[in-house]
Parts: structure tokens; sequence; C-alpha cells
């Protein structure tokens, strides 16, 4: 599926030097906001507008360059799906459309300022709609996949008092499930051809709705939307982020219109060189790995034109002075393991998130010193180009060694047998614990001797990384435990291997 969403105006923005930018609340021209100006305000060189709204300040200002003919009606939003069909927004209509969509949202749904939207709906082109009518509306939605079971659903929905989900079709048996455990939920509205009991219609809604909608004003630091983290050592957290963390921060990461394949990116999970091997064999391309939190955006990338250092993430991405250091603040050395930080000091940059939404000790954990702390523990080269070793809780401490998963997995993937592969530790009686390799085979290997595999596999992990971060223990099985996004959850499988489950 190709999507160009109304977020390309980040990198439009980029390109071009307006003349002037209307603020939303009185529309009088005030002082220009130049490319230069953005890069300050990214750099902390400026500080923030005390007033911004990305769908007012940025999208009805592409639109009124549209309505005056200053530039041509280029689409907002391109959508196509794998059947063809085709959506094309300029962005007067984006802007007319997500007006009549605030309408549905605010006389329709009865919703208030500040109040909390669940969208859970496939990447169709009402997804972006419906985000940007929040944004119109003052209203915080919290996106979510299809995926999510009714489990996940109730944890949200109860977590944050949402008084609205947004769903599709194929989400309402778990939403119906978990709907009568969550007293805050008032409405639910249904994007959908179908009609069903209990629900809002979107579309008969939207038919009938007025394209007459006065933005609100937002200030640069108001909620904006909130994010549940990926959960892959517990439960999710709720990242909120502000109007200007998302509409302004997400500048320097805005990717520009291509017309053939020419540069990869990768993110998510790190790159195992393996990976990183396989696919320049197969493609002729590099991938360009980037790393990031739900909590901050871009944190590290290998930039193009860039050396690519194999098992490396990159190099920092601004403006972000990214550090490692130790459990006492201070910074170490390159070659040294610590936990990968943001300085904070003299200023906390404003596309941080902004807290853990309810959760105030977990949002006063992620500072150490002038540090705001990720969770991730990681190595800096003495040219900047940073590794990742594990998440902090991940780490496993055999016998004194200190060995991260990743580097263990990164081996075993590059054995044909390992499909993909989750290491923790695993309690032993002399070392304290040891490392244990849980592996989902490759089909031609799934029927192979396990004594005979382990082995191999063992032998292979000491040939190729340090002797002493070889499995002591695997276990094949059938599948990893995932969250909903794909990550590994390696919690599970420690708790498991401790007795905790």
């Amino acid at each position: 599926m190709k999507i160009f969403s109304c977020y390309q105006t980040f990198r439009f923005i980029r390109l071009t030097k307006p003349p002037g930018r209307r603020f939303h609340k009185d529309y009088q021209l005030q002082v220009p906001l130049t490319l230069d100006d953005l890069e300050a305000i990214m750099l902390c060189e400026r500080p923030l507008p005390k007033s911004f709204n990305f769908a007012a300040d940025v999208l009805d200002q592409w639109s009124q360059k549209e309505k005056t003919g200053e530039r041509p009606a280029n689409p907002a939003l391109w959508w196509v799906n794998s059947q063809g069909n085709e959506v094309k927004w300029s962005f007067r209509e984006l802007g007319s459309l997500s007006r009549k969509a605030a309408n549905v949202l605010t006389k329709s749904c009865g919703l208030e300022r500040g109040d909390r939207v669940a969208m859970i709906l496939p990447r169709i082109p009402e997804w972006w709609l419906l985000n940007v009518a929040c944004m119109r509306t003052g209203l915080v939605f919290m996106p979510g996949t299809t995926q999510l079971t009714a489990k996940d659903l109730l944890y949200r929905l109860r977590a944050s008092k949402a008084k609205c989900i947004v769903a599709s079709d194929e989400v309402v048996p778990a939403v119906e499930s978990a709907a009568s455990e969550c007293p805050d939920l008032k409405t639910k509205l249904l994007v959908s051809p179908h009609s069903r009991n209990g629900w809002l219609s979107f579309q008969e809604l939207f038919q009938n709705a007025s394209t007459e909608h006065s933005c609100v004003e937002t200030g640069s630091q108001e909620s904006m939307a909130i994010f549940f983290t990926s959960g892959t050592s517990g439960s999710p957290k709720m990242a909120q982020h502000s109007q200007s963390s998302l509409g302004i921060g997400s500048t320097h990461c805005g990717r520009y219109k291509f017309k053939s394949l020419k540069h990869c990116l990768t993110g998510g999970e790190p790159l195992n060189p393996e990976v990183l091997e396989q696919w320049r064999a197969q493609t002729g391309l590099n991938l360009y790995e980037g790393y990031g939190q739900t909590e901050v955006g871009l944190i590290c990338a290998s930039y193009k034109g860039q050396e690519i250092k194999p098992g490396s993430m990159g190099i920092r991405a601004p403006p972000h002075d990214v550090q490692i250091i130790d459990e006492n603040g201070d910074v170490l050395p390159p070659g040294k393991e610590g936990e990968i930080s943001i300085r904070l000091t003299p200023t906390r940059h404003f596309s941080l998130f902004s807290k853990y939404v309810d959760n105030p000790e977990k949002t006063a954990a992620t500072i150490r010193g002038g540090f705001y702390v990720t969770g991730d523990r990681g190595v800096m080269d003495s040219d900047g180009y940073f590794r990742f070793v594990g998440r902090a809780d991940d780490v496993i401490i055999s016998a004194g060694y200190r060995i991260g998963p990743f580097e263990v997995e990164s081996a075993l993937i590059e054995h044909p047998a390992v499909a993909e592969s989750a290491v923790v530790s695993s309690p032993d009686p002399i070392r304290g614990e040891v490392v244990k390799a849980f592996v989902v085979l490759s089909a031609p290997f799934k029927s192979s001797n396990p004594e005979q595999l382990t082995l191999e596999l063992q032998d292979h992990v000491k040939k190729s990384t340090a002797p002493y971060k070889y499995p002591r223990k695997v276990e094949f099985v059938q599948e990893l435990p995932k969250t909903v996004t794909g990550k590994i959850k390696r919690n599970i499988l420690r708790d498991r291997e401790w007795g905790r489950a």
C-alpha cells in the first residue's frame, strides 16, 4: 500500500521559504516563519511559539496557498490500496473534509477539548482525516493497531479513561466484549459502510456535517496525542506528546516523494549484521538503520552517504546530544557500555514526550542527573557510532560477565537453521544466571536432531562472538511471544525461566 499523508507537509516546509505565517487565532499576518526559523526552533536557538496547531498553522496555510494560486493543488494525501482503489486529496480538500470530521466529533459525538479518543483503524483515509479533526478540536487521539485483542483494548480504554473509540468492523467484537468494563467510554463511532446497534455511523454523520469549523487555539505544549509504548518489558505506558513535539518536532524525519527505490531505512528492532548483508546481496542497496523511541522519536541514524558500520545504529540525530552514561549519570568514554541517554541541560528539547500519563514514578525514573535515560544499553565508538546492547533489564550477568541478548541473537541469525531467536537469562546455581536461547527453526531444519543442532549452534556462537556469550541452554519453539507491533517480549520468556510467570 502506498501512502502519502498530510505529514509530507513537514518536508514541504523544509523545502520552501514561505513569505509569511498566519496564526489561527486571528489570521493576522505575523513575523515570517522561514526554513531558518524552523531549524532554529529545532536546535533550541529560538523559543517555541506560544501557540501551535498543525491543522491551522500548517495544513490550512497550504490550503490557503492553493486557494490563492500561490501553489498548484498537489496531493496532501494520496492513498492506494492493494485492489487499486485510490483516494487523492489536495490540501484544500483535506482541510474542508477534516472540518466536517471535526464537527462529527464535537457536535454529533459530544466530545470536548481534552477528551481522549482511541483511534483503532487500519490505514484508510479516514485515519488521517480523524487525526487532523482531533487536532482541530483539541481532542487527544490515541492510535492503535487493529490487531489489538479484547484484553489489549480493555487495558488501553481503562488506563486512558477514553471517552470515545473510533473503530472499524474487524475491531467491533473485541470492543464490545471490553466496553461494559469501561465506565468512561461514552461513545462508539464506527467507520464502516455498515451500521450496527449501539454504534454511531461515521459515514452517515459525516455526510450531513457542516464544513464550517473554527480551529481551537492550542498551546505548543498542550497534549495532542498519547501513544502506548510497545510493552516489551511490562504493561504498555502512555507516552504523551504535545502539539509541538509531534507537529514541529517530527520535522527532521519527514521522508520525500520518490519514483524508484534508491534508499532503504529500517527501525523497530535492532538490525542484525546478517540481515544487512542479505539485503545488500539481494537488492544491491544498503539498509540505513534508525533508532528511536515512542517517547522521543529519532535518536540515532545512519544517514544517506554516511559510512555504514554493520551492527551499529549510526550517529546521533540532531538536535539531540546523545551520550552513554553510567548509573550515576556520568558520561562514559568511547568503548564503555552504559545506558543510552539524551542530555536535558540547559534545555529539555520540546520534541521529547511530556510524561507518562497517570504514572509520575515511571516519568521520574527516566531522569538521571541532567539526562533522559532511554532504558537501553549501548556503546559509542570513537567515531560517534552507537551500538545497541539491549534493554537495561534484558542484559544478562553470568559469572560476572555482562552479556547483551542482541549480540547473541545476531550471532545465531547467521546460522541457516535459525529463522529467529530470543535470548534471555536463565537461573544457574554456579554462575547465577546463564544465557538461554529460544530458537524458531527455518523450514529445512525443523526435523533436525535437537541435541546435535544445539551443539552446532553453540559452536557457531563461540566462533562468531566472545566464547563466554554462547547460549548454555537452547530451546526450540514454534513461535516467540510478541507485541502487536511485532517486537519480541523477552520479559515473558525471562519470567517463565525464573518461575515468575
